[in-house]
């Protein structure tokens, strides 16, 4: 089962069940894939943060909040709508919302047609943010992960990320596709 973790391989297999069925782990193969996926997600997400947090002064979430925003006709979205976007839960969004309001990049109001909602609007600061910071950060996402890559992989991973995103999100026409521009850079 693991040579990292070889306990798992003789107490979790014959003590584990479902259904009375043993845990189809993973295969060393698999595992360092699936290890080297994890890895790999942090590591660029990690570069890509660091970036932007030494040019623009946010964060990758920040900048996460503030791409969707920009995008929208109105430059604002009810806090669920925004929070399904971009795949956080409500609590985790309206706390971030609430440090990028004070540094002036948001404005949360209460919603007009519903008094228990709430509206994040994208201020002029944010707008003058996202515009300044997007053409570097595009730069930095080509680097760490377009350069290099053939067209041929390029194909490959988006029809694999396309189908994983397809089975996790099924309804979500925000990652649907054809609407790439909404999922940002």
């Amino acid at each position: 089962m693991s040579e990292i973790f070889p306990i798992l391989s003789t107490t979790m297999t014959s003590d584990v069940s479902s259904d009375s069925e043993a845990t189809p782990w993973l295969d060393p193969a698999q595992q360092i894939v699936w290890r080297r996926w994890v890895a790999l997600t942090t590591e660029i997400n990690a570069a890509l943060n660091r970036s932007l947090q030494e040019r623009g002064q946010v964060s990758i979430s920040d900048y996460e909040v503030l791409v969707v925003l920009s995008e929208t006709e109105d430059r604002c979205l009810r806090v669920s709508e925004l929070a399904r976007c971009i795949g956080w839960e409500r609590s985790r969004l309206s706390h971030h919302v609430g440090r990028m309001e004070k540094r002036g990049l948001v404005r949360r109001v209460a919603a007009v047609e519903d008094a228990r909602g709430a509206v994040v609007h994208l201020t002029e600061q944010g707008l003058d943010t996202i515009v300044g910071i997007a053409p570097l950060h595009v730069r930095d996402v080509r680097r760490v992960f377009f350069d290099g890559m053939t067209d041929e992989e390029f194909a490959a991973l988006d029809s694999f990320t396309g189908r994983l995103m397809d089975r996790l999100r099924p309804d979500d026409e925000v990652l649907a596709p054809g609407a790439a521009t909404r999922r940002g850079a």
